[in-house]
């Protein structure tokens, strides 16, 4: 049964990202598509790609902070080669990347694989208060907009009593989380207990603010990213601030829906794109450009990490 259970939770995300290319490629033709990428201005596409190259980098070179308390003095060229090494293999089995990159460290810098997964574990907790922080920002940012759709969408009436619904029952599920004894309590209990504690282990570090900063950067590239990149299309130059961050913070959910977001990405820029009554087929050319660009420098580089690890961790023979 847990072999079973394991094997569905690599083939669904495959089998739910190659539905997802055969429906976005119906929905836009293979020569339309191209044109799309013959016309580009690839100026900001590369700048694009190059802010993503040091997003990376600099998560490479946050995790030193994290492992220096632990004694440890990792070489910057692993961390930041078992980084695009983890995203590669992201792209075979969903969230295998996390385990090979321990297992890497683990193999080139002697560091215990339960030290350096937990590690990992703890900048993802990082990552995922940076995401959440920008889903923030956009709600207050664009409050009038977000309110303005859903009314327009809904009655009044209906939006009260569901957003009354919602709280109520979002009490409630932390009445039963706080209060129960159930599996299923004490297991969201336990994660958002090692969520708060991983967050706040960040300000026991030595070097907390370069960590903290470096995240910031880190999430900063990621926007700054998919934003150049809407230069690169005549068809999205005057996309709005809520169209770019709807559209990031929905593309950023769907690399998780798919391995490495294959088929999920361009389809969540549609949505997000179409909620500002932009046209279907530039998003999701648009969608296309990002997502290829951006995980054809992961199969580059990250294949190429892969290649150099044994070679640059080569022990020098003894005089």
């Amino acid at each position: 049964m847990a072999k079973a259970k394991s094997i569905l939770k690599v083939v669904l995300p495959l089998l739910l990202g190659v539905g997802l290319v055969w429906y976005s490629l119906s929905k836009i033709s293979i020569p339309t598509l191209v044109q799309y990428f013959k016309d580009a201005d690839y100026t900001w596409i590369v700048l694009g790609v190059s802010l993503g190259i040091l997003s990376h980098m600099s998560r490479a070179y946050r995790w030193l902070f994290m492992v220096e308390p632990l004694g440890f003095k990792p070489k910057f060229g692993n961390s930041l080669m078992a980084v695009y090494s983890a995203y590669l293999i992201n792209f075979t089995i969903p969230r295998a990347g996390e385990v090979a990159r321990a297992t890497i460290l683990k193999n080139y810098e002697e560091i215990p694989f339960d030290k350096g997964f937990g590690t990992i574990v703890a900048e993802r907790i990082a990552d995922t208060i940076m995401l959440l922080s920008i889903v923030a920002i956009a709600f207050f940012l664009e409050f009038e907009f977000i309110f303005n759709f859903f009314a327009d969408k809904f009655d009044p009436t209906s939006l009260f009593l569901g957003s009354a619904i919602v709280l109520l029952g979002a009490l409630l599920l932390f009445l039963f989380i706080k209060n129960g004894k159930s599996q299923f309590a004490l297991k969201v209990k336990g994660f958002i207990v090692g969520l708060l504690e991983g967050a706040l282990s960040i300000f026991k570090m030595k070097k907390k603010w370069a960590f903290i900063g470096h995240t910031l950067f880190i999430w900063t590239m990621y926007v700054l990213m998919f934003y150049v990149t809407t230069f690169a299309l005549p068809e999205l130059q005057d996309i709005t601030l809520a169209a770019v961050l709807i559209g990031f913070i929905l593309s950023s959910f769907s690399i998780a829906a798919t391995n490495g977001g294959i088929g999920s990405f361009p389809e969540a820029v549609v949505i997000a794109f179409s909620l500002f009554g932009m046209a279907a087929d530039p998003s999701r050319a648009f969608g296309w450009i990002v997502w290829s660009t951006q995980t054809l420098v992961i199969i580059v580089i990250g294949g190429l990490s892969l290649l150099y690890l044994p070679i640059y961790n080569r022990k020098k023979p003894t005089v």
